[in-house]
Formats: C-alpha cells, structure tokens, sequence
C-alpha cells in the first residue's frame, strides 16, 4: 500500500493518476495531514509520499522509516533534504515519470525491500504480469517508450501504420495503461529500454 500525505489535493491527486497508471493495481490512500494517517494504521505502508512541509514537522517519525519515505518537493535543489529520497512535484509528466523510474532503480541498487527490518515488497516491485505481450507487442511498446510515432514505428518495423495502432490498442487493454508516460515506466521497469535511453 502507498500513503500520500499532503494538504493539496491536486497534487495528490495528480500523484495518484500517475501511480495508478504504472501500478494499476496498487491500493493507494491519501491524507491531508500528518493526523490523519496516524489515526489511520501507518506502519501499514510500504511507501509514504510527504509533503515537504509535513516532513518537516514530523521527522522523526519518517527519518525512522526513511527507507520508504519519498518527500515531495518544489525543487531539485533542497539540500536539507540532501539525505532524504526527493520527489519534484513541479515536474512535467514526462520528467515527473522518469524521476519515479529513476528512484525506483536507485531503490533496487541501494537494497531496497531486502534491507533488513524493511517491510512486505512493495507493489512498485512487481508489476502485473497477468497478460503478456507478444514480441511485436514488445518491439511496438519499445519504440513507443523512445518517443517514436505511430509511422516511425510503422518504418521501423517495416508494418502498416493500422498494424501499429492495432498493436498499441492490444497492448493498452492487456496491461491496462493508457499514456504514453505510464507505457514508457511499464517499459523500463520490465527491462525492455534502459531509463537513459528515453
């Protein structure tokens, strides 16, 4: 499960599209204070989304679970946060994307849910794997995640254009994701592009 704390709701909102598209499945709570996610059952939490102002009012109890806190922030450049894992909400989407890829590979490197005392793997670790693609599926999906359009898609693999939109909406309906940005961190996160190449 994921908690987002943070008095603005778009941003909490906005936080919870985009986790949703790369986790469909994901059970998600947001909170509007501190208050409110202690009154709820907060070691239940395998990551915590804070508000940059409610982390700081409240350090002790995220510095305690700093392995699985991600504050929210309005610039890269913070460096009293230096120690912490930094989010900059005032990203654009594609940037903001990147940003979560990029933490969730820092994740993995750094030990992530194998350090000791961490909880039950998150769900950004598995992602669904219910429906699988096809290899064209997979080619399609990769030029996707590197910017291509429909026809660079459809040159590159040497298809019809109606072939690629075909294999887009096949791959939109099985893994249940409809942006650009949530196919690019699907793509990544399953090893089909490297993050730097996008």
């Amino acid at each position: 499960m994921i908690a987002i704390i943070d008095a603005n709701t778009l941003s909490c909102l906005g936080l919870v599209n985009l986790i949703q598209e790369l986790i469909p499945q994901a059970p998600i709570r947001t909170f509007g204070s501190f208050k409110e996610l202690v009154m709820d059952t907060p070691d239940l939490y395998a990551h915590y989304f804070v508000a940059a102002g409610i982390f700081f009012e409240h350090t002790a109890f995220f510095l305690e679970r700093k392995q699985k806190t991600i504050v929210l922030t309005n610039s890269d450049n913070q460096p009293q946060l230096a120690a912490m894992r930094t989010l900059n909400v005032c990203l654009d989407e594609p940037h903001l994307a990147k940003s979560i890829l990029q933490m969730h590979h820092h994740g993995h490197h750094e030990g992530g849910p194998k350090h000791p005392g961490y909880p039950a793997p998150s769900p950004m670790e598995h992602l669904p794997n219910e429906h699988e693609l096809s290899a064209r599926e997979i080619e399609v999906l990769t030029h996707i995640a590197r910017g291509c359009i429909n026809k660079e898609i459809a040159d590159k693999l040497h298809i019809s254009l109606t072939t690629v939109i075909s294999h887009r909406k096949n791959i939109t309906e099985k893994l249940g994701i409809k942006s650009v940005s949530g196919l690019t961190i699907y793509a990544v996160m399953h090893g089909y592009v490297e993050a730097d190449s996008i």
